[in-house]
């Protein structure tokens, strides 16, 4: 199960990694999530489907990969 869960936090982060590299060469633009957003999300992810306010798909190990550049770049610049 932790092979499995690593191995999505990695795809996670590659595709986050893929759609900042295309967002920044096609249209100049910089992709970062503010704090609140990023919590919400890990929030919701982490939340069982019967307690979810909110259909959400993606696995938190997903989700986690996707949203760590802006965890850790978010505490390194504090």
């Amino acid at each position: 199960m932790s092979i499995t869960f690593l191995a999505l936090i990695a795809a996670g982060a590659v595709l986050r990694a893929l759609l900042a590299k295309a967002l920044s060469h096609q249209y100049g633009l910089t992709l970062v999530v503010p704090p609140v957003i990023t919590g919400g999300l890990l929030l919701l992810a982490a939340l069982p489907s019967w307690l979810s306010p909110l259909s959400f798909t993606l696995p938190l190990s997903i989700t986690l990969g996707a949203l760590l550049p802006d965890i850790f770049l978010r505490s390194a610049q504090r």
